[in-house]
């Protein structure tokens, strides 16, 4: 299995990932392999409320990261933490038997890089605004 891509720099609207051109806004990582994390996708934002950040973090956003074989995922909420994570979200992860860790990005970010410092197979979605 490769190794999780370290996230190389954070700021305000912008992720990048170490062996990755793409500049992100939100992203997805796991061992091997990264790209947009797009919330259009399965309704982690309210279509009638776009600046909502509800109904939060779907377990759709996280299949596709569980599925790569992680241990732990990190998950960044934003660097307000505005991003709401549902405890559905927590208990379909943790059903899955990988150990769950939600911060503030800026905090995930660190984490997720000092996982992948030490080789464990870690997984992420990160949210780089509020």
């Amino acid at each position: 299995m490769s190794a999780s891509p370290e996230i190389s720099s954070l700021s305000w609207g912008q992720m990048k990932v170490k062996g990755c051109f793409s500049t992100y806004k939100d992203c997805k990582v796991w061992p091997g392999g990264s790209r947009a994390w797009d919330w259009r996708e399965t309704g982690t934002q309210s279509m009638s409320s776009p600046s909502q950040h509800s109904p939060g973090v779907q377990p759709a956003d996280l299949e596709e990261v569980l599925e790569k074989g992680v241990d732990t995922l990190v998950i960044g909420r934003g660097m307000t933490e505005a991003l709401q994570v549902p405890s559905s979200t927590l208990d379909f992860v943790r059903q899955r038997g990988v150990e769950i860790r939600v911060l503030q990005t800026e905090k995930a970010v660190t984490e997720y890089n000092n996982l992948v410092g030490q080789g464990a197979k870690v997984g992420g979605v990160f949210h780089s605004t509020c």
